[in-house]
């Protein structure tokens, strides 16, 4: 089985990727050690590279990232690769949300997309990098408990007007674009 560092150290995203990872891929914890990667490129593909050198190079194994943005059609495609820190250094989910919902506040255009991209990276400098991307719309109030960050307020338009935070983990999964750019990566590995 192959086994792959995980770039990231938010706990939910690890949670989700060793969930769309389970039994194909050994997912191996990112070590405590390793500081903070600084996320200041301007592509997602490049935020996940930033990511995934920094592990290979910690580690010498290889390693497996991804970066997500949230793609607001009535925010001119803010927040973009700034979705995590959207309400600024340090915020939470619940106030990235509400800065959203702030912002959209009487807004009919409500439409967005998730894109994640992920990555995996070799000692060697080799990598593969794949997309997933979800359409959907921001509803106009946060629904729903479970999932993290904008799980409350994203609906997907595969979703009959469910946001993620109603749906169930293996429901989400397999729409999400973090399920996709994870299922794609998947796919990848095996033809590699």
């Amino acid at each position: 089985m192959l086994q792959l560092v995980c770039a990231s150290a938010n706990p939910d995203k690890v949670a989700e990727i060793q969930q769309l990872l389970d039994g194909v891929v050994n997912l191996l914890p990112r070590p405590a050690e390793v500081p903070d990667v600084v996320e200041d490129a301007d592509t997602l593909v490049g935020n996940a590279r930033l990511k995934a050198a920094a592990i290979v190079a910690a580690t010498g194994l290889p390693a497996v990232a991804d970066d997500t943005g949230l793609f607001v059609d009535a925010l001119d495609g803010r927040p973009g690769v700034h979705t995590a820190r959207y309400a600024g250094e340090g915020c939470s989910y619940a106030d990235n949300r509400a800065k959203m919902l702030d912002e959209l506040n009487g807004a009919h255009q409500r439409g967005a997309r998730f894109i994640t991209v992920a990555m995996a990276m070799w000692p060697d400098g080799t990598e593969l990098a794949v997309e997933g991307v979800c359409p959907g719309h921001i509803a106009p109030s946060e629904r729903g408990d479970v999932g993290f960050g904008y799980d409350a307020i994203f609906a997907p338009n595969e979703a009959d007007g469910l946001t993620f935070a109603e749906m169930a983990p293996a429901a989400k999964n397999g729409i999400s674009h973090r399920g996709r750019a994870f299922a794609a990566l998947l796919s990848a590995l095996e033809r590699r």
